[in-house]
């Protein structure tokens, strides 16, 4: 596999090795060992996500509090822009975002350490979106960063995304430490 070191200290993509034939293709998507060494991914993963949305659906940018999630996603179906934004206090990098589309055909995963709010829009008719987890879910512990603000300046391919009303209440970057 292939691992791309992004500008945010942690964030790499990874271009998994794809088997391909007349038949079809073979790929893992997850390897403890090879992860662990290769793409310096060591942390447990202990819930599996999946979701399905359609175009111009947008989902974020999330992130848990006090028990941060690690987050290694895929599109298996469809293609999306996914996002990172470091909200590390302390970091480097902070308030700084990356993105990278992800589909069927590129096959490649992002992953998101903890300590990082995560989104993404969906550009094609509909998306279906897996991602491994390194902490439980927790609805009281849930944050949510407003995807359209100004300081951190996403330049996201839409320009009206269909958000949830949770996503529509996101809060500035600014406010997350207040």
């Amino acid at each position: 596999m292939n691992v791309i070191q992004t500008e945010i200290p942690g964030v790499v993509v990874i271009e998994p090795v794809v088997h391909g034939d007349e038949r079809g293709f073979f790929l893992e998507t997850f390897q403890a060992r090879r992860y662990s060494e290769v793409a310096e991914i060591g942390l447990p993963f202990v819930q599996d996500n999946y979701s399905r949305s359609a175009k111009g659906v947008l989902r974020g940018l999330h992130f848990q509090k006090l028990r941060p999630q690690g987050k290694l996603v895929r599109v298996v179906r469809g293609e999306v822009y996914d996002i990172a934004v470091d909200i590390r206090e302390g970091s480097p990098t902070f308030g700084r975002w990356f993105g990278t589309i992800l589909n069927e055909d590129n096959k490649k995963q992002l992953w998101v350490p903890p300590g990082l709010a995560h989104g993404f829009v969906v550009l094609s008719d509909i998306a279906d979106f897996e991602y491994k987890c390194t902490d439980y879910y927790d609805p009281a512990d849930e944050g949510c960063l407003a995807w359209d603000d100004p300081d951190i300046g996403i330049e996201w391919p839409v320009d009206s995304p269909v958000l949830s009303s949770k996503d529509q209440e996101g809060l500035l970057l600014a406010e997350l430490f207040k």
